[in-house]
């Protein structure tokens, strides 16, 4: 029986691998569409593929967009259209400033056309045509929801709404901290079969695979081609708000693969091959030459020609660990991924409920949820609360702090009548009849010692008579009167005398 379970569970467990490895999309690294350090920026200050704009700096490290001045404003765009369709970017940043609230934020672009290096919208162009994910750092609104995130698309005929922070216009979003973290903030935009998913990582450990959902919108529609680019902007306060990373990945998905690079190349004539041959034997020569003089430099490093491939080649049990080390850490990297896929199934039942909520408020019809083209956008739509994943989360660990609270006052009881039984059943019993026989006998013992009440007092011996104490008061009183009569004599004389 056990073994037809354990034969269940595995078909199980490789039937969902299957349709999860059948899901994956295939990935290339985009270079023209990325920058990261070190070298980041050429002697010149120019980034290959990219060019910059306004207050932004680019240095060997990272890109600032814009410093931490007042008024700034600056960003950065790729200088080629995407040839791809669907896409991921890795983008790593950082916000600090001194003060408790920092001003504006900074935004990721992909449009149709470039925006300007000084827009009104977080350092670039309103009205474009295609996302803007915003990182608001500033509460315009006065609703105390910031720092903020959120996404948003235009046809190229909205402006974006500074006054309400953009609220009535924006796909979705999430309140995230990113301002001084001890560790860079990173967020993955991910734009596949026409969902948008963005998630975040908040900076708080180094760890590149804590990110939390932020956002997933389905139905999103954006250019075919389009420039990437980043922002930022200051106003009266002011941040840092520097670029480290940024990784563009091309998705494709299965079943397709990425257009090969052309194969139409010039071809060499004879000569260029016999120039092409003569350089590489000389360089060969001089690999040979510098090789023989650091063996006689370096004697001591030089190496058994036997056993110089040793280091080459792995041992079993080498080999053994690191395959158990892959197997562990292919296991461990698709149980993340099922559970970013259970986040997305919660997240849409999440929606699912929203919806009906808003099919019930409003009377059997369902509202729309972002603005579609045509729709007037002057109204605000109705926003039913719903119950979010972090609450539930909240509630479940709750719940689960209660029953192990619960569960240790229980043990702690339990303990408690065990040793009391232990010390009942340790002493022996107590016999009642010999306490009281003791307790009589004490009692009679002091009985005989004490003396009774009732019994004459004993006389003791006079030791003075009357007649010799009144004497003595009699004698105390004639030395007195002797002494008093002195006592006037003598000045009654000196008085004479004076």
């Amino acid at each position: 029986m056990g073994a037809e379970v354990r034969w269940l569970i595995n078909v199980i467990i490789s039937s969902c691998l299957c349709a999860v490895l059948a899901t994956i999309p295939h990935r290339k690294f985009e270079y023209k569409y990325s920058f990261k350090p070190p070298y980041l920026a050429q002697k010149d200050g120019s980034v290959p593929f990219w060019e910059y704009g306004g207050n932004a700096i680019a240095s060997a490290e990272n890109v600032r967009v814009a410093p931490s001045l007042r008024s700034q404003k600056g960003a950065i765009w790729t200088k080629s259209k995407t040839n791809f369709d669907w896409w991921e970017v890795d983008l790593v940043f950082r916000v600090t400033g001194r003060g408790r609230i920092g001003a504006d934020g900074l935004a990721f672009w992909y449009t149709e056309n470039k925006g300007a290096y000084d827009g009104p919208v977080f350092g670039s162009s309103d009205k474009w045509v295609g996302l803007g994910v915003f990182f608001d750092s500033f509460d315009n609104d006065n609703k105390h929801n910031n720092p903020y995130i959120m996404a948003m698309v235009n046809d190229g005929t909205r402006e974006f709404d500074h006054a309400n922070d953009g609220s009535s216009q924006m796909l979705s979003g999430c309140v995230k901290d990113f301002r001084n973290k001890p560790f860079p903030t990173r967020a993955r935009i991910e734009y596949y079969m026409n969902t948008l998913t963005v998630l975040f990582h908040n900076g708080m450990t180094n760890s590149e695979q804590d990110y939390e959902i932020c956002l997933r919108v389905e139905n999103i529609f954006l250019p075919k081609t389009g420039y990437f680019g980043v922002s930022a902007a200051t106003g009266g306060l002011a941040d840092d708000h520097d670029v480290l990373h940024f990784l563009t990945t091309s998705l494709y998905p299965p079943g397709t693969q990425p257009p090969a690079p052309s194969t139409q190349g010039h071809k060499l004539t004879p000569e260029e091959e016999v120039k092409l041959t003569q350089e590489y034997q000389e360089y060969q020569k001089k690999l040979d030459h510098q090789k023989e003089e650091y063996k006689k430099e370096h004697p001591g490093a030089v190496k058994d020609p036997e056993s110089e491939f040793e280091d080459w080649f792995e041992s079993d049990s080498q080999r053994e660990l690191r395959q158990i080390f892959s197997g562990q850490s292919q296991i461990l990297d698709q149980v993340k991924l099922l559970s970013q896929k259970l986040d997305e199934v919660v997240g849409r039942q999440e929606r699912a409920l929203g919806l009906i909520s808003n099919i019930h408020a409003a009377g059997g019809v369902p509202q729309q949820v972002g603005v579609q083209p045509g729709v007037p956008t002057g109204q605000q739509p109705v926003l039913i609360d719903t119950i979010r994943r972090h609450e539930v989360d909240a509630v479940l660990a709750n719940q689960n702090n209660i029953i192990a609270q619960t569960r240790e006052l229980r043990g702690f009881l339990v303990e408690i009548h065990t040793k009391a039984e232990s010390l009942l059943q340790k002493s022996p019993p107590a016999d009642t009849s010999n306490v009281l026989r003791e307790l009589k006998d004490g009692i009679g013992a002091l009985k005989q010692q004490q003396v009774p009440l009732n019994a004459p007092l004993n006389t003791c011996p006079s030791c003075v008579t009357p007649l010799m104490l009144f004497l003595g008061f009699a004698g105390h009183l004639v030395i007195m009167f002797i002494y008093l009569l002195y006592r006037d004599n003598k000045g009654a004389q000196a008085k004479k005398f004076y």
